[in-house]
């Protein structure tokens, strides 16, 4: 499984103007094509957090509806609007936390400490927020595209 990170989403849908629109584009629909992607609920609520400034109520449940069908991936632990975010322990986000993470940062991490198998790639634009965190590769788009 390709583990996808949430900027790398938020580029696509919001941020065209980016210098690196073209290769996440690319490497996102490499990703379509193949079907092994993932990311977690986290994510999926950290974009709609993000784009909900610009997005009327019906937009912003149509994007967190059709975000996992758009982009042919897996939400985990679950998706749909029944879906609760897990229950992780204090203590497991402050672990993760002391090697200096954000809430969010340290929310998907500690959930895919759980994850059994781990992904296999990990992909993001923001490398330093994980490195030495999580188990298995890590790359941006840029980078997967090549390895994929």
């Amino acid at each position: 499984m390709i583990f996808v990170d949430s900027d790398v989403f938020l580029i696509d849908i919001r941020y065209a103007r980016d210098r690196r629109f073209d290769v996440n584009a690319r490497f996102l629909q490499r990703l379509r094509t193949r079907g092994d992607g993932m990311t977690t609920i986290f994510n999926v609520l950290e974009i709609c957090g993000v784009l909900s400034f610009n997005l009327s109520s019906q937009q912003l449940m149509e994007l967190y509806a059709y975000l996992p069908e758009r982009y042919r991936i897996r939400v985990v632990p679950s998706h749909g609007p029944a879906a609760a975010t897990p229950r992780l322990p204090a203590a497991a986000l402050l672990r993760v936390m002391r090697q200096r993470a954000s809430l969010g940062d340290a929310q998907v991490i500690a959930l895919l400490r759980t994850m059994q198998p781990a992904p296999d790639l990990f992909v993001t634009w923001n490398a330093v927020h994980f490195t030495g965190r999580l188990e298995g590769t890590l790359r941006t788009p840029a980078d997967a595209l090549q390895a994929l």
